[in-house]
């Protein structure tokens, strides 16, 4: 059974709600991110990245950076930038894209689920980027950012959330990207009572997007267990910030990729070897898209190409049987060389959210040869978690992202 609790968030006033609420840190690089606070500084990513207000010669994981994180987030409490629920609650958070609509229950999940693997992960995590995560969520005794959790289905939830989002929002905002944003607040005892004992029957969740976020917050809570000898499972460093979303709602964007060049082969050469596996449609120029799976486009000196899979290198297999796999095993690494897509720097990754345009432009400037991939879907994502496997790098691409600084769970 999962542990899905009621919280009593901290979140912005209202008002503040469009100023404060930020994509998550880790979607910018050091420069971006100092652009955007200079630009918003009432941005809560300013908390969440605080080496935007020290000069460059200070070193992005110093440790005045993380208590500069701390001593803001105290600041804007004080000065009422946020305000605390009086007791635990649940949220709905809408966010429409391109009239889109999917609707998430805010809530802080167990550690203990994860480590017994009833929140399902599916892919590795680094060690240094865990490091900077658990020092900030350590060090300014909140988590901000939530993790991107889906479950299957379940006709309670969908009911409980109809009546919740028939009431009046306490948050509606249109970001500047486009996506809009709405909030209620699940106060009501019963509402509490069948959200928490719905998911108190679930054997399973899965982690769609943040497993850094998620694996630091557990390493944080982990470490406080001993540290604290009057330790009773009950403090709030035993539950991580999460947003749990249906599958059904969800949307997986491709996660595209290009290669710097053709591993010493000429393009007809090249065309050749890749004959060998799949189909070959040339589509002129016009970019064209993969419209199932075991489809893949290929942008090559100007020209689009369709390529299908053939049947003898489909597999059935929850990993093997994914396009990115296909791709990895059958073209990429035996045709271009590339062994290892973590650490060759011959290939690089680009998300959907781009479009074919970012393909092309990539060819035409730094790179040789551009792949799109059908997307993959959510429950693939699912069949690997459940047979304990993990996906291949850059394999996923929620949009829309979810906004850190609207819910803050302090520990």
């Amino acid at each position: 059974m999962a542990d899905i609790r009621p919280f009593p968030a901290y979140r912005p006033a209202k008002g503040l709600e469009a100023e404060i609420a930020a994509l998550p840190y880790d979607v910018y690089n050091r420069e971006e991110a100092a652009a955007v606070v200079k630009e918003h500084p009432g941005s809560f990513l300013a908390i969440d990245r605080a080496e935007t207000q020290f000069g460059p010669q200070v070193d992005t994981y110093a440790d005045c950076v993380y208590e500069k994180a701390r001593d803001m987030l105290q600041k804007w409490i004080a000065e009422g930038r946020f305000i605390q629920e009086d007791k635990p609650c649940y949220y709905i958070y809408e966010q429409i894209m391109e009239g889109r609509s999917q609707k998430g229950i805010v809530a802080c999940a167990s550690i203990d689920d994860y480590q017994k693997q009833v929140i399902k992960k599916h892919e590795n995590t680094r060690a240094d980027k865990e490091r900077d995560r658990i020092r900030h969520v350590d060090t300014c005794n909140a988590q901000t950012g939530p993790i991107f959790l889906a479950y299957r289905s379940q006709a309670v939830l969908q009911q409980v959330i109809a009546q919740v989002t028939g009431g009046e929002a306490v948050y509606d905002f249109t970001a500047e990207d486009g996506v809009i944003h709405r909030v209620w607040v699940v106060a009501d005892e019963r509402q509490i009572g069948r959200i928490r004992d719905t998911f108190a029957g679930m054997q399973q969740i899965y982690i769609a997007d943040g497993h850094h976020r998620c694996a630091s917050a557990v390493k944080v809570g982990l470490k406080r267990r001993a540290e604290n000898p009057s330790h009773t499972g009950e403090e709030e460093y035993n539950f991580f910030l999460s947003v749990l979303f249906s599958a059904d709602e969800l949307k997986i964007l491709d996660y595209n990729r290009v290669v710097k060049d053709l591993n010493g082969q000429s393009a007809e050469a090249f065309l050749a070897k890749v004959g060998e596996h799949f189909t070959v449609e040339c589509r002129g120029t016009m970019p064209c898209r993969p419209e199932k799976k075991y489809e893949y486009a290929m942008y090559l000196e100007g020209k689009w190409y369709r390529l299908t899979a053939h049947e003898d290198i489909r597999s059935k297999d929850a990993v093997d049987g994914l396009d990115v796999s296909i791709l990895q095993e059958q073209l990429l690494a035996p045709v271009l060389g590339i062994g290892d897509p973590k650490t060759d720097k011959r290939i690089d990754f680009v998300g959907g959210i781009r479009g074919l345009e970012e393909l092309e432009r990539r060819v035409q400037s730094d790179m040789k040869v551009a792949f799109a991939l059908y997307p993959t879907s959510i429950y693939e994502l699912f069949a690997v978690a459940d047979a304990g496997r993990l996906m291949p790098p850059k394999s996923t691409w929620f949009e829309p992202k979810l906004r850190s600084g609207l819910f803050i769970h302090m520990l």
